[in-house]
């Protein structure tokens, strides 16, 4: 049997989803899905972007147009790909009169060290607090193995020690051959 609008073959064996044409609009799960993002966050957009309005039906059940999904997939990008904060993807729509182009330049780098304060994210580099040395970190992990504090191991964990060591020198011998 085939779906009348798409001529996809439709195997009533399954619960496989059929495609929908192009204009159709979607629900939430499958916005999420197609866009790899969770369910929360778009609808926490919604109250970030006046622009992201998707159709309401009964029971608070969001439906969103292509151009929604278009607008949620360049937000997304100016996110998480580009480093974007959610205040810089605002000041980008205001600007661009509720549109966002496709030649937005990079954003600044105090545009992206906002970003990464905004999801959590650890600088590059540790604050410099004049008055304390912060100890620099060994340079390879079989350094950092070897000056682990030594305890009278028993006999298992100094076998796991030495599975570690092991394990440890073929990683270093990987990345050495990588790079």
């Amino acid at each position: 049997m085939s779906d009348d609008v798409t001529g996809d073959v439709i195997d009533h064996g399954t619960r496989s989803r059929l495609r929908k044409a192009p204009n159709a609009f979607r629900t939430i799960s499958e916005v999420a899905d197609d866009l790899h993002i969770p369910q929360h966050v778009l609808r926490f957009w919604e109250t970030k972007f006046s622009q992201v309005k998707p159709l309401k039906r009964g029971g608070g059940r969001r439906y969103y147009r292509p151009d929604d999904i278009v607008l949620l997939r360049r937000i997304a990008d100016l996110l998480y790909t580009q480093g974007y904060t959610i205040k810089g993807v605002q000041r980008l729509l205001r600007e661009g009169g509720g549109l966002l182009s496709d030649d937005i330049p990079p954003p600044t780098a105090e545009e992206r060290a906002a970003a990464a304060a905004e999801k959590g994210d650890l600088p590059d580099k540790p604050p410099q607090i004049p008055g304390l040395d912060l100890v620099a970190p060994p340079a390879s992990l079989m350094q950092l193995v070897r000056a682990a504090p030594r305890v009278r191991p028993d006999n298992e964990t100094e076998q796991l020690r030495q599975l570690l060591t092991e394990a440890l020198q073929e990683l270093e011998a990987l990345r050495a051959l990588l790079g």
